[in-house]
């Protein structure tokens, strides 16, 4: 059962991930660790109602308080995971950020062996946006797959996703850009398979108006409040610069 909380109320989790201050999933075990105080006790109990903005909430005996707007673009390289961290010791995206700044979470995710852009942000309201299918933001992959892709499949393709343009095509391989606004997991693997071909390479090259122009591998960029806005004009964004 979702647990309801008086307006202007959400989980002590939740508070610290929409003050940009931590994850839930490290907003969970800092509280079971007993490192975070609301109104000067302990609370050990993740889903414990709070007001962020009003509620004094202490981390390591430190006000929680929100945190200045940060957003980055990042050329994700292959093989290497989008969370914070990984069982299996694999590389995340996170070991490439140098710069000291408040806790960010990837909007989205890429798997494994897909490389391309990818946002990253400390601001929850912006990403719950970005994310949501009803706001319909654009994302353009470019796609290699094994095998032809015939007019019929194309076809087929079409019928799936927002906009399919083949850039080269030939027996053996099958170039194409695709464009979709759901952000289903593994959406453009899946949909290739359902035509009877298998993906070798996939790279997202824009989100939005956002694009990776000449990003490099590895490297990432850091956006204004501002130019967020340029390239998402309908965007909600909660922290202040």
């Amino acid at each position: 059962m979702i647990k309801k909380y008086p307006p202007g109320q959400v989980s002590l989790e939740r508070a610290l991930s929409k003050l940009g201050l931590a994850s839930r999933t490290v907003g969970h075990k800092w509280i079971l660790e007993g490192r975070v105080h609301v109104s000067g006790k302990v609370c050990k109990n993740p889903r414990q109602g709070v007001n962020p903005e009003k509620t004094k909430i202490t981390i390591d005996g430190e006000r929680a308080t929100e945190q200045s707007f940060v957003c980055y673009i990042l050329n994700k390289p292959k093989n290497t995971i989008t969370s914070r961290s990984d069982e299996k010791g694999r590389k995340t995206i996170f070991s490439l950020i140098t710069h000291d700044k408040p806790h960010l979470h990837s909007v989205g995710r890429l798997d494994y062996t897909t490389t391309g852009l990818i946002i990253l942000t400390n601001d929850t309201r912006l990403s719950d946006w970005l994310t949501d299918p009803k706001n319909e933001v654009p994302r353009v992959y470019s796609v290699t797959a094994r095998g032809e892709v015939t007019e019929e499949k194309l076809k087929k393709l079409r019928a799936q996703a927002h906009r399919v343009e083949p850039r080269k095509i030939s027996s053996k391989e099958s170039h194409l850009e695709i464009t979709l606004t759901g952000g289903k997991n593994r959406e453009v693997r899946n949909l290739m398979l359902s035509v009877g071909c298998e993906v070798t390479a996939l790279k997202r090259i824009s989100y939005g108006a956002a694009e990776l122009k000449d990003l490099k591998t590895s490297e990432y960029k850091e956006l204004t409040r501002d130019e967020v806005l340029v390239f998402f004009p309908d965007a909600q964004i909660k922290l202040s610069e």
